[in-house]
């Protein structure tokens, strides 16, 4: 199957990152600085994105402010028509730092908060003292008049506080706020059992969202992302594999979604051997689930396979060992029975947490 141009880059610049947060979308093998792509690299990656028809780059990490270059990376961006959004924790930001990517270019900073209560936000992210830098950082985006997006990354420990978490989106100035359950892959995978939220919580979350969007109307848009794993059917892996996304690591590889390294025996492209288009037109990996031609049963012949596209084949596989199984979350899958054993294991605790370390080569 040939694919249109994809709409989105995902520039992971770097894994490292001055917070520990144990749902981190990271691969648990985080790669050391002295593999990073270049400079020169980066820059000739954002020509090749621009030339393929990509709309809109986001600037990842890790945290992306740990670059040096970042500003010139934005510039170069803009200079190729490109939509920038930063996604950031926001503790490196100052004034100075600040001003310099608008002055570059940036289009959009997307503010990342462990939590509303700073204590409980310091027990995830393993940083004391984040929380009023984030405050600080949010104040400067709006004060500069760049758009701001608030991340709530929500769990069992922090789920009874998004009403919370809305109120402070819009004390702060956000023209947007992502309220994003955890999904399980990488470091979230690990601590599954210690994040996963109860039945009652989600119902409570989905509740507050419905009554939010009523109170705040057109001055705080919200989006709402629910854990796969209460849901009866699955969600497209993003808009479908290979469809309308690609993902670069900070050392070149290039990836249908952040999670396809988990899938074994494959052989993943790097912008170091190969172009952007090659590699989305033409390379093995990006064809392995495009489309509908390699689906089991019962996605082959079921009627929302060119709506979900078999669900995520990362979560397929986490689960089940086989990345082209059905999507265990369906309910007609087979392998439902493991999601439910997952949502068996809920303990509530943050004892049992294992950190996202970064390690020597920081």
């Amino acid at each position: 199957m040939t694919a249109p141009p994809p709409m989105s880059l995902l520039a992971e610049l770097t894994h490292r990152c001055p917070l520990q947060c144990p749902y981190c979308s990271n691969p648990l093998a985080l790669e050391p600085k002295n593999n990073e792509l270049s400079t020169e690299e980066w820059l000739r990656v954002l020509d090749e994105a621009a030339a393929l028809g990509i709309l809109q780059v986001h600037f990842s990490g890790g945290e992306p402010m740990a670059r040096k270059d970042l500003p010139e990376l934005v510039r170069h961006a803009a200079r190729a028509g490109l939509y920038s959004n930063l996604i950031t924790s926001g503790v490196l930001m100052d004034r100075d730092s600040l001003a310099k990517l608008a002055d570059a270019g940036l289009d959009h900073v997307q503010l990342s908060f462990q939590d509303v209560d700073p204590k409980q936000a310091e027990i995830i992210g393993g940083m004391k003292g984040a929380q009023p830098r984030k405050i600080e950082a949010a104040r400067l985006v709006v004060e500069d008049g760049m758009p701001l997006t608030l991340n709530f990354v929500i769990h069992r420990l922090n789920a009874d506080r998004v009403p919370a978490m809305l109120d402070l989106a819009e004390e702060l100035g956000a023209r947007r706020v992502e309220i994003a359950h955890t999904q399980y892959y990488g470091w979230g995978l690990k601590n599954r059992a210690a994040l996963l939220p109860t039945r009652q919580q989600l119902e409570a979350t989905e509740k507050t969202v419905a009554e939010a969007r009523e109170k705040f109307g057109s001055r705080l848009a919200i989006d709402f992302v629910t854990p796969d794993y209460y849901a009866d059917e699955p969600k497209p892996c993003m808009g479908g594999w290979g469809q309308r996304f690609l993902n670069i690591t900070p050392s070149g590889r290039v990836l249908p979604c952040h999670a396809a390294e988990t899938i074994p025996g494959v052989v993943f492209p790097t912008v170091r051997e190969a172009s952007l288009k090659d590699i989305w037109e033409k390379s093995k990996l990006f064809q392995m689930f495009r489309g509908v031609d390699w689906m089991p049963e019962p996605c082959r012949s079921c009627d929302r396979k060119e709506i979900d596209w078999g669900g995520c084949r990362c979560q397929a596989l986490a689960l089940t060992g086989r990345a082209d199984a059905a999507d265990p979350v369906c309910r007609r899958s087979s392998d439902r029975g493991v999601v439910d054993a997952a949502l068996s294991e809920i303990n509530g605790s943050s004892d049992s947490f294992v950190y996202r370390r970064y390690g020597s080569g920081e």
